[in-house]
């Protein structure tokens, strides 16, 4: 049975800091890509960052350089590093894992950036 799990969401103000996590079970974690998207209220699904197997990465334009996304393989988990957060960051946080036609979802965890 596949699992992603996120973690590390919550209410942060505007310029702080949060890192998710995403712990992965029942996959071969280390030859799948890994994203993150996030899903504002009334907005579509948007992909944040991407980490490839070989630990290549990419990012939306409206998060690079404040975010960065990792891996760590022997923990099959991989984070999302996330600094100078602004109101519009405020979103459910999910990670997918894909590989070929293969692709599967967190539950998802809530960020909102707010005085």
């Amino acid at each position: 049975q596949v699992q992603l799990v996120e973690s590390g969401g919550g209410l942060v103000q505007p310029g702080g800091s949060l890192r998710l996590s995403c712990a992965a079970s029942g996959i071969a974690f280390k030859v799948y890509a890994m994203d993150w998207y996030r899903q504002a209220p009334g907005k579509q699904r948007e992909l944040v960052a991407t980490i490839t197997s070989n630990g290549r990465t990419n990012y939306a334009d409206s998060v690079k350089g404040r975010f960065t996304i990792s891996r760590d393989n022997a923990k099959n988990t991989v984070y999302l590093q996330m600094n100078s957060l602004k109101p519009e960051d405020t979103a459910v946080y999910l990670c997918n894992a894909h590989i070929g036609t293969l692709s599967y979802w967190g539950q998802g965890t809530q960020v909102t950036v707010s005085s």
